[in-house]
C-alpha cells in the first residue's frame, strides 16, 4: 500500500517549500491499495507552529488563518495521529505495511526531517523511505518533462485527468489528484510498478578519505559560520534528511590546527547536493549558516590522506572520535589509557590511540582515542581539563576527516631544524616595477579576502606561464589586510589582454572576479597608495609635494633574516627610515636568499613596495650558508648574524606586548643589540632601551 502525503509549510509554497525554515501547517494523506486499486479516508489535520505568522503567498494560496491554526495540535501530536489514523485505515483495506509516497522530494526531506531535528522528537521509520511520485511519473512516462519542471498541475494536464482545483480545499484537490495520477499509472497500458523507494539516512557514517579517490564537485558544498565546538555528527544534523557520503564531513583547520568555523560536506548524488544548498543560511542554534558549492578538489585536500597509520587507525568504522591536546611531550600510551580510566575503555587498548607527529618523530601533543559508542566518549569528554602530569588537558569530539588534515599538516610543514640546505643566492634589481603605459598588466578586483597565491595562480589556468618574474601583488588596505585586489603583471600586453577575456567574471571559490588590462603606470599607482577608478587616478600620497622628499627610492636595503624570524615582526618594524636624497643615492642593493624549491617565480607579495598602506615591505628571507652570506656582507656591508642559532622564536605573546617586557622576560641572558640594531630599523627610544648598560649573570 501507499500513503499519498501532502503538506504545506508557514512560507514558501511549491519549488521553495522549506527553503525559508518556516514550520509545517498542514498536512494531508490517503491510503492507496495498489493491487485492489481501492482508498481509505481522505484525512485533513491543521499543525499548529511555533511562530504563527503566514507569509502572503501561504495565506493567499492555502486560505489559512493564524486564528485557526492556534486551535490546531502542535507536530508531535499530529504524527502520532497520522500513525494510528494509518494503521486504521490498512486494517480496513487488510494490510499491514506501506510506503509514503510524495510530490517530490522536499517535504521529506526539506520539512519534515529538519524541524524534527530541531524540536528533539524522532520520527517513525515510514519517514526514511518514499517514493518520489514525480520520478515515478517520468519513469512510467518517459516523454513528459523533466522531473524537476513536473507538477501535480503538470501530470495531470499530461493524462487530461479534468481536476478543477477551485472546487477542493487546498490539499485536499492535490492528494485526490495524486491518487488519480498513480490509478493512471496503474492501468493496463502502463503497469507502473513501484519499485524503488528513496532512502533517508538514518544516521552518519564516520570512514577515511584517501587522496586517491576521485570526487565529483556536483556533491561538495562549503558550510561557513558553524560554532567552533560543533562536529561531524552536529553538521550532520543541520543537513538531517539529506544523505551525506560516508566520511563526508570535513571540519577546516585554521594555521594554529584549531576550527576555523567552515567545513566541506560531500553528498552522495548532486541531488542531495543542490537541496542543500537551499539551506543556505538556515540556523544552528542562534547562528545562520553559510552554505556554498565547493569542488572535489577543496574537499580531498581537507579530507584526503595517504597516510597507512592513519587509514589503520581509521579503519574501525562507526566509532567516536576524541582529540586530545596538550599532552606532556613523556606521555606513553599506558599513561593516556591510564588518564581516561576504566569508566571510557578505548577501542582495542594501545591500538585505539594515534599519537601525532612532527617529521623527525618528536611529539606535538595532540593524540586521537577511539571508541566504541557515544556513552564511553561522553564519559571522556568529562575529563576535560583534568591534569596528566604537570598539564591539563582538552579533550574534544573529532572527525576522520579532522585526523587526516591534523597529520597531513603535522607531517609537511617544514620545521627550522630540518629547513633544505641547498641556497640560491639572489639579487634583485633596486626597481623592478614596470613604470611606462604599456598596458602589458591585469587587475583582479573582487578577490575573496582568504585568497592566496596559490588560488590565483589556479584561477590563472594556463595564462601562469606568462606571468613575469615577481610578478603577482596583492593589494593589502591601511590595516595590513588583503583589500580583494591583484596587479599581475605579464610578459606582453597581448597576453595581458588574452588573459582579460579568458578569465573576466571567472569563479573563485564562491565569488566572481573581475579582471581589467592596466598598464604598468597605473598598477605602480594603486600599489604605492593611490586609487584607480572610473575618475581616473588619484596619486598615492607618497607622490604628493608636501609629503614626499625630492627624490623618493622604491626601497632601502633589508637584512638577511631568517624566515621564522621575519614573520614574527610586524610590518612597522621593518620599514625603512625616512628617506633622504643623499640617504637614498648611497643606498647599496640587497641581497636575499630563497630555498632551492622556492626559487620561482609568483613566492612574494609585492616583495619591492613600500609598507602598508599598500604592501608588505618585506618576503620571508631564510639564512643562507655561513659562507654565502660573509660573502654576501662583504660585498654589501649589511649587517648579519654574527653565528646560526642566535635568533629566538616566542610564541604564545599577549598581544599589548611591548620591547620592555620581552627584554624583561629574558632578564640575564645575554643578547646581541648591535646585531638587532642592524637587523631591526629601531626608533632612537627602542635604541637606547637595547644599548643601555645591563649586569649580566654567567650561565
Amino acid at each position: 500500500s501507499l500513503v499519498v502525503l501532502f503538506g504545506a509549510t508557514a512560507g514558501a509554497y511549491g519549488a521553495k517549500l522549506g527553503s525559508d525554515e518556516r514550520e509545517l501547517i498542514l498536512l494531508v494523506w490517503q491510503v492507496v491499495d495498489l493491487p485492489s486499486k481501492k482508498v481509505g479516508t481522505l484525512h485533513k489535520s491543521l499543525v499548529k507552529a511555533d511562530n504563527l505568522d503566514l507569509s502572503d503567498q501561504c495565506h493567499e494560496v492555502s486560505g489559512l488563518t493564524p486564528e485557526g491554526l492556534g486551535k490546531a495540535e502542535p507536530l508531535d501530536r499530529v504524527l502520532q495521529q497520522f500513525s494510528q489514523l494509518v494503521s486504521s485505515d490498512l486494517k480496513v483495506l487488510g494490510r499491514s505495511s506501506y510506503t509514503l509516497c510524495s510530490d517530490g522530494q522536499l517535504l521529506i526531506r526539506q520539512v519534515l526531517h529538519p524541524e524534527t531535528s530541531k524540536k528533539n522528537f524522532l520520527l517513525s521509520d515510514c519517514f526514511y523511505s518514499f517514493y518520489d511520485l514525480r520520478k515515478e511519473f517520468h519513469t512510467c512516462y518517459p516523454s513528459s518533462a523533466a522531473v524537476k519542471d513536473q507538477t501535480i498541475k503538470t501530470m495531470a494536464e499530461y493524462l487530461g485527468l479534468g481536476t478543477d482545483e477551485a472546487e477542493e480545499d487546498f490539499g485536499v484537490w492535490q492528494v485526490k489528484t495524486m491518487v488519480a495520477i498513480i490509478f493512471s499509472m496503474l492501468s493496463e497500458g502502463c503497469n507502473h510498478i513501484f519499485a524503488e523507494p528513496e532512502t533517508v539516512k538514518h544516521k552518519y557514517e564516520t570512514g577515511p578519505c584517501s587522496k586517491s579517490e576521485t570526487v565529483d564537485s556536483e556533491t561538495v558544498i562549503r558550510a561557513r559560520g558553524l560554532p567552533w565546538q560543533s562536529s561531524d555528527q552536529d553538521i550532520a544534523r543541520f543537513f538531517k534528511g539529506l544523505n551525506i557520503a560516508k566520511g563526508g564531513v570535513a571540519l577546516c583547520l585554521n594555521s594554529q590546527g584549531r576550527r576555523n568555523g567552515e567545513a566541506l560536506v560531500r553528498f552522495v548524488n548532486s541531488e542531495q547536493r543542490d537541496l542543500a544548498l537551499e539551506r543556505h543560511k538556515h540556523h544552528m542554534g542562534s547562528r545562520y549558516i553559510e552554505v556554498y558549492k565547493a569542488t572535489g578538489e577543496e574537499f580531498l585536500k581537507i579530507a584526503g590522506g595517504t597516510s597507512n597509520e592513519v587509514a589503520q587507525f581509521l579503519s574501525k568504522e562507526n566509532q567516536v572520535i576524541i582529540r586530545m591536546r596538550g599532552l606532556p611531550f613523556t606521555a606513553t600510551q599506558e599513561d593516556v589509557l591510564g588518564f581516561l580510566g576504566p569508566e571510557c575503555p578505548v577501542t582495542g587498548g594501545k591500538e585505539g590511540l594515534l599519537f601525532v607527529k612532527y617529521p623527525d618523530g618528536r611529539p606535538t601533543g595532540d593524540a586521537f582515542v577511539l571508541f566504541s559508542c557515544e556513552e564511553y566518549a561522553q564519559n571522556a569528554l568529562k575529563k576535560h581539563k583534568e591534569i596528566l602530569g604537570k598539564r591539563y588537558i582538552e579533550l574534544f569530539r573529532s572527525t576522520a576527516a579532522e585526523v587526516q588534515q591534523v597529520l597531513n599538516r603535522y607531517m609537511s610543514t617544514p620545521l627550522i631544524p630540518t629547513l633544505p640546505t641547498p641556497i640560491i643566492p639572489v639579487i634583485p634589481p633596486p626597481y623592478t616595477i614596470a613604470t611606462g603605459s604599456i598596458r602589458d598588466c591585469v587587475r583582479l578586483r573582487g578577490l575573496p579576502y582568504t585568497a592566496g597565491i596559490d588560488d590565483i595562480l589556479e584561477f590563472m589556468g594556463d595564462a601562469t606561464g606568462d606571468i613575469k618574474p615577481h610578478g603577482v601583488h596583492m593589494v593589502l588596505n591601511q590595516q595590513g589586510r588583503p583589500s580583494g585586489d591583484a596587479f599581475i603583471q605579464m610578459k606582453s600586453a597581448d597576453k595581458a589582454f588574452m588573459v582579460a577575456q579568458k578569465c573576466h567574471k571567472k569563479m573563485m571559490k564562491d565569488r566572481y572576479v573581475e579582471v581589467f588590462q592596466c598598464s604598468g603606470e597605473e598598477m605602480n599607482f594603486v600599489l604605492m597608495g593611490g586609487t584607480l577608478n572610473r575618475s581616473g587616478l588619484s596619486p598615492p600620497p607618497c607622490k604628493l609635494p608636501c609629503l614626499s622628499p625630492p627624490a623618493y627610492a622604491a626601497f632601502q636595503t633589508a637584512a638577511v633574516i631568517p624566515a621564522e624570524a621575519a614573520a614574527l615582526y610586524q610590518p612597522q618594524a621593518l620599514l625603512p627610515t625616512t628617506r633622504t636624497p643623499q640617504a637614498s643615492a648611497a643606498a647599496p642593493p640587497a641581497v636575499t636568499y630563497y630555498p632551492a624549491q622556492a626559487a620561482q617565480l609568483y613566492m612574494n607579495y609585492t616583495a619591492y613596495y613600500p609598507s602598508p598602506p599598500v604592501s608588505p615591505t618585506t618576503v620571508g628571507y631564510i639564512a643562507a650558508p655561513p659562507g654565502a652570506v660573509a660573502a654576501a656582507a662583504t660585498a654589501t656591508h649589511t649587517p648579519i648574524l654574527p653565528q646560526p642559532g642566535a635568533l629566538v622564536r616566542m610564541q604564545g605573546l599577549p598581544y599589548n606586548t611591548g620591547m620592555k617586557e620581552i627584554l624583561s622576560f629574558f632578564q640575564g641572558y645575554q643578547y646581541a643589540p648591535d646585531d638587532y640594531n642592524g637587523l631591526i630599523q629601531l626608533s632612537d627610544q627602542a635604541r637606547s632601551v637595547l644599548q643601555a648598560p645591563k649586569e649580566w649573570v654567567c650561565l
